[in-house]
């Protein structure tokens, strides 16, 4: 059971909106469709389902391993050349902590920058349907559904309004 894509292309946000409604009602989920808009719509304007993210865990995850990283980078080089000056502690904390300082911050911002790229799911290995209109202000949705229901959804989408109508080849 293969899975193609259809585009449909909408002029009004009225029609988009009563596009995805009955889309559910003709019994594809939310997590098949997508909308591709060029203007700003609040999330969950067209009634699509809004998308989890987990963003937030990449600094974090980020920090602690800059942290850890920072840590033993300072203490294995201050045990590894210990250089003892006047009967002061070999492993000297105000020195490590400026260096860990910096690594907590680099290893977040590295995982943001990551997390940034993974959330956007970029780079797009394969570029799904679209269309030029969607830039220029027109709504388009698309959908991804099994081969024996692509008729279903062109004529949903006509039903609803749609200007046209593109098929994945």
């Amino acid at each position: 059971m293969a899975k193609k894509q259809v585009l449909g292309i909408f002029r009004t946000a009225d029609n988009a909106a009563l596009a995805t409604d009955r889309l559910k009602e003709a019994g594809f989920a939310g997590s098949d469709y997508t909308v591709l808009t060029g203007s700003p719509y609040p999330e969950g304007a067209f009634g699509e389902e809004t998308t989890k993210h987990r963003l937030y865990a990449f600094p974090f995850f980020g920090a602690a391993i800059g942290f850890s990283v920072a840590i033993l980078l300072t203490t294995g080089t201050q045990v590894s050349y210990p250089l003892v000056t006047g009967g002061k502690p070999i492993i000297a904390v105000p020195a490590m902590a400026v260096i860990t300082y910096e690594g907590t911050m680099l290893g977040a911002i590295i995982m943001t920058i990551l997390g940034v790229l993974f959330e956007s799911r970029l780079p797009r290995a394969v570029m799904g349907l679209y269309d030029t209109r969607i830039t220029e202000g027109y709504i388009g949705i698309a959908l991804n559904c099994p081969e024996e229901r692509l008729q279903a959804a062109d004529l949903v989408f006509r039903q609803a309004g749609a200007d046209d109508v593109k098929h994945q080849k």
